[in-house]
């Protein structure tokens, strides 16, 4: 890939910087998202939040966080050193329409951008610690302002920060009805064709390109509101004279704007006959509508850098992490930052109710915008241990807890009327469990996987007067590395045996789950020997081992492509004499020694999304 254009525009003055907007998008490594958890520690601090958010950043999240405890994180997602930040968004679910039972969307990745506007202001680092809201999480019906599926970033009427964008390869028919008043349907951008107000009733189909959820953050900070007063201590900045500038006493910080994306066509094949009538999907939050889109964010930056970043950089979409004189340096894309949840509840799989139990509603749902606390969730059991894998080491803030139903739920104050309010969390009773030693992250081995290149079409100023329509250029670039194979082991050759289980080699995963009857569960440090006597107990006849650390029961392989046993070469965390599969490949135990293979065939849809909005992307964006 080629940034020589690119590369020699990234130094810029301060005054090149006000006259015209700049930007640089922040990217990901490793195997996002960094947890998928019920935890906000801005709206809900101290314990478990009212919905399951996935979450990207500094790996000390947790229920409690301040700007400090995020510089102390052992790791980050985010590619610059410098940035331990905190980013998140409610998951998303698909509710089927013949079964009504609910399964997570796979996140697929996030980017997330900084705009340094075209101002008359100073802009600024943020300061260590600020709490940023976007979006009201509250909706579940169309505000009375709200005409169109347009953004309205003009503070000077009520904003709507955030879209859902559906790229598609045409758009006849239309992603949202025509005739649609929000109602029963969410609303077109009357100028860009691919995003709107609400969940599309489309498949977004377009080549390398899922759903994705867009937010707008305010960047004009009120020091006199304080840091982590979020409900007021942030609003976007007035168009004068085609600048954007924030009010006299308050602070220009970057212009944040993140892209979240879901593997929605997966799902296809089970709603397919509701195109153009319905949405089958909600947000962790019960929104059927798609209007609450949000996100949280915490600043954990190291000012000096990203001061250095907002001067000098125009990297646009080559990164912030290419941008010149990083005094912090940069990530390796082969690492990868994941720490666990510290609530003990199933939030994946078939579930019939949302974590949390927030119930759904929205269009056909009828209900309002959220009111009362939702009633708390009653998590399946899962098995207690001292010392569950953890790949990276957890903030020790926040303890493992088990979240039991209460008798009651407490009723919520009213909503407030600013667009970040949000409904506080449910009430639950905490049952502190050890806190888990932690344990060194391992290297991956390096595969090289499609790069996109770094052309892009950069949005235009804003100005008083003309909207502003976010698109992108997907260009493809391919290149081919081919490296040494590693000897097999024991562990991994047809034939080995454990627990009666015999290996039936190494084999080839994907995204939606080779072995997919439970996936990821909690059993401490992760062996054959281990996964083989977990998957055993609960009845299943397929055991596999993954990256390490990684286990997954089933009765079946849902396909089959067998690999070299070079491929499976990674050791397991909690045997180092054992090897647990390796970069999307599984090594497979049954009690028969074979690979059982799945009677009826499933339709997957598979993007390869690396390529999308011309991002570089890090190795391991499909991992869950």
């Amino acid at each position: 890939m080629h940034f020589t254009t690119i590369l020699a525009t990234m130094a810029v003055t301060v005054a090149a910087a006000k006259d015209r907007r700049t930007f640089a998008t922040l990217q990901h490594k490793g195997r996002g998202p960094l947890t998928t958890c019920r935890a906000d520690p801005i709206v809900s601090p101290g314990g478990p939040s009212a919905h399951v958010h996935a979450v990207m950043g500094a790996s000390n999240f947790g229920f409690n966080v301040t700007g400090e405890s995020l510089r102390q994180s052992k790791c980050t997602t985010a590619k610059p050193k410098a940035d331990m930040s905190s980013y998140w968004v409610p998951s998303l679910y698909f509710k089927d329409p013949e079964t009504g039972l609910l399964e997570p969307v796979e996140f697929f990745y996030m980017v997330n951008y900084y705009f340094f506007d075209a101002t008359d202001d100073d802009i600024k680092a943020f300061p260590l610690g600020l709490q940023i809201v976007s979006g009201n999480p509250t909706l579940r019906s169309k505000p009375s302002h709200v005409s169109d599926g347009a953004l309205q970033l003009d503070p000077s009427k009520p904003i709507q920060a955030a879209q859902i964008t559906c790229p598609r390869p045409n758009y006849n028919p239309p992603s949202w009805p025509d005739n649609s008043d929000g109602s029963r349907a969410g609303l077109g951008d009357p100028i860009n064709k691919g995003a709107g107000y609400g969940f599309p009733f489309q498949n977004c189909d377009a080549y390398a390109s899922p759903m994705r959820v867009d937010v707008h953050f305010p960047s004009c900070y009120n020091p006199a509101a304080g840091l982590t007063n979020y409900k007021n201590n942030m609003a976007f900045p007035t168009p004068v004279g085609g600048k954007l500038n924030c009010p006299k006493g308050w602070i220009h910080v970057p212009h944040m704007f993140f892209e979240t994306y879901w593997n929605t066509p997966k799902f296809l094949p089970r709603y397919q006959h509701l195109l153009g009538k319905e949405s089958p999907f909600v947000f962790s939050n019960g929104d059927a509508t798609g209007f609450s889109a949000h996100g949280d964010f915490i600043s954990g930056w190291d000012e000096e850098e990203l001061q250095h970043i907002i001067d000098t950089c125009d990297a646009g979409h080559a990164g912030l992490h290419n941008c010149p004189g990083l005094k912090h340096g940069v990530n390796p894309d082969s690492e990868s930052c994941n720490i666990e949840c510290p609530i003990q509840e199933k939030i994946a799989g078939t579930l019939d109710k949302l974590p949390g139990n927030n119930p759904i509603a929205g269009w056909k749902y009828g209900g309002g915008n959220v009111s009362p606390a939702p009633a708390p969730a009653v998590p399946e059991p899962e098995p207690v241990v001292e010392k569950p894998e953890l790949e990276t080491p957890k903030s020790s803030s926040a303890p493992a807890i088990k979240v039991e139903p209460s008798t009651s739920a407490a009723p919520a104050p009213a909503p407030s009327s600013s667009s970040a309010a949000a409904p506080p969390p449910p009430s639950t009773t905490l049952v502190t469990v050890p806190a888990p030693a932690p344990t060194k992250v391992e290297e991956s081995p390096v595969v090289e996987k499609p790069e996109p290149t770094s052309e892009a079409v950069l949005p235009p100023a804003a100005s008083p007067k003309v909207r502003i329509v976010y698109d992108t250029v997907t260009v493809w670039q391919t290149r081919t590395v081919y490296e040494a194979p590693a000897g097999p082991t024991q562990s991994a050759k047809s034939g080995a045996e454990i627990s009666g289980f015999k290996a039936a080699g190494c084999y080839k995963d994907q995204s939606d789950r080779v072995i997919s009857g439970k996936i990821l569960p909690n059993i401490g440090q992760v062996s054959n020997t281990a996964c083989v006597e977990y998957c055993s107990s609960k009845g299943f006849s397929v055991a596999g081992t993954e990256y390490g650390g990684e286990c997954y029961c089933g009765n079946s392989l849902n396909t089959v492509e067998k690999l070299d046993d070079s491929k499976c070469n990674m050791a397991c965390k909690g045997d180092a004499s054992q090897k647990c599969g390796g970069d999307w490949a599984l090594t497979v135990f049954t009690k028969g020694g074979a690979a059982p293979v799945k009677a009826e065939k499933r339709h997957v849809h598979n993007h390869n999304h690396l390529a999308h909005h011309a991002r570089i992307p890090s190795r391991h964006l499909h991992r869950r």
